[in-house]
């Protein structure tokens, strides 16, 4: 990737800590101006009952998570570090990834994509600092991935799906794991593309891993963080994204 085309990778976060200059502020403003497009088109389809993921079909098995020294890794140090709304979230966020892939076809490494969903949300747990959240998360998946010799592209991959996955649009061009964890927070967070979903997929990642005051929750921390980092991408979903009414308006009850 070069400086203008690698925003919200791992690489960009290391060297800018998740602070945004002028032209790459205008860059997200631009990919937010056709997400709000997007979810209001999808928004109404499902109020008018139009939606696509009513004639979709998800194979619940093809939703479990793989079974690996990395999976089981990431699992146990996000239940070390979150707390029970967060790590709810987590999980949740790997089910809509993994559907939404399932839908369009993709090939997708799901141990990757498992543990981005586990650790993406890490560092918002951390209250002191000038960086963007997503590097404490970024660091700890580096140490997660280095305990069970991960290869370093395999590691670079997960990292940046990590640093990446607030980002307003992120596309199938940064690799399937970035699309998929972006996609899948997307949906449990502001319930962007969450019309695409089978109900019955959506409703039993909620039975199985309840949101418990979710919204209460993000909401609060997403404030909190975009305010320790006001050049940040948290504090332009707020400003630019309405993201605090996103969040209340997401198709959840809580």
């Amino acid at each position: 990737m070069n400086p203008a085309s690698d925003l919200g990778s791992i690489d960009w976060t290391l060297r800018t800590g998740g602070r945004l200059d002028a032209g790459e502020r205008r860059r997200l403003i631009a990919d937010l101006v056709g997400v709000h497009a997007r979810n209001a088109a999808g928004r109404l389809g499902m109020l008018v009952h139009l939606n696509s993921g009513r004639r979709a079909q998800v194979s619940p098995e093809r939703l479990m998570p793989p079974d690996s020294a990395l999976t089981r890794a990431a699992e146990a140090a996000a239940v070390q570090r979150l707390p029970a709304t967060l790590l709810n979230h987590s999980y949740r966020t790997y089910t809509f990834g993994m559907a939404l892939g399932e839908l369009e076809d993709l090939d997708v490494d799901a141990e990757l994509l498992f543990a981005a969903a586990m650790l993406h949300d890490t560092g918002l747990t951390v209250t002191s600092g000038a960086d963007d959240f997503t590097l404490a998360s970024a660091r700890l998946a580096s140490e997660v991935a280095e305990g069970v010799g991960l290869s370093t592209r395999a590691s670079q991959t997960l990292q940046t799906a990590i640093t990446m996955h607030h980002s307003p649009r992120v596309t199938l061009a940064a690799g399937a794991v970035p699309y998929l964890l972006s996609a899948g927070a997307g949906v449990d967070v502001v319930g962007l593309r969450s019309w695409e979903l089978p109900r019955l997929t959506v409703a039993a990642a909620v039975r199985e891993h309840p949101r418990d005051a979710f919204k209460t929750y993000f909401a609060r921390a997403w404030m909190a963080e975009a305010a320790r980092v006001p050049q940040g991408r948290a504090q332009l979903l707020r400003r630019y994204g309405g993201f605090t009414a996103a969040i209340r308006l997401a198709p959840f009850n809580e």
